[in-house]
């Protein structure tokens, strides 16, 4: 993966631009969530901060108006967020059912044993990953270590506790 940095001004700021130039693993659900984040930033949000910074600049000298310091700060953290979702929208590929129900891959949702216990993983993209929901990233160890197995195939993956050892009781 290659990611670079760019840096520019915007209103006195330094805003750094992270671009990742590697492709994001995403499903239909994932990718319409990031369009409406998208979309919700760029109308509704940006008219909240630039109505906060309007009342703001009434209150006087903003030089040393806190208000003003806050809304400017939520705006650049707003601005960059619309640019990241905007590379994760382009450089996203849309990740289709699994290709096998007989092999774990994008997109499965799996059944697996973990020391006595039994868990439900579902495999999505990095952008829509939520480990307590069982929603794990495929760019994680324990799905790269999953990708390609059948059911009743395991695999053990090195985490801080030790090595953990996943057993396939199913594959949707």
């Amino acid at each position: 993966m290659r990611i670079y940095s760019r840096i520019f001004a915007n209103n006195s700021r330094l805003i750094r631009i992270w671009n990742i130039m590697e492709k994001i693993f995403v499903s239909k659900n994932g990718l319409k969530k990031l369009e409406d984040e998208l979309l919700y930033l760029k109308t509704a949000r940006r008219k909240e901060i630039a109505q906060r910074i309007a009342e703001a600049k009434e209150y006087g000298d903003i030089s040393e108006n806190s208000e003003y310091e806050e809304a400017k700060n939520e705006q650049a953290l707003v601005e960059s967020r619309i640019v990241e979702i905007g590379s994760m929208i382009k450089n996203s590929s849309l990740l289709t059912s699994a290709v096998s129900k007989d092999r774990v891959g994008y997109g499965s949702q799996i059944k697996v044993k973990i020391n006595q216990k039994t868990k439900i993983f579902k495999l999505v993209g990095s952008a829509e990953s939520d480990p307590a929901e069982g929603m794990i990233s495929c760019n994680s160890p324990i799905a790269k270590a999953l990708i390609g197995l059948k059911k009743g195939e395991e695999a053990e993956v090195a985490a801080p506790s030790g090595m953990i050892k996943y057993r396939i009781l199913e594959i949707k």
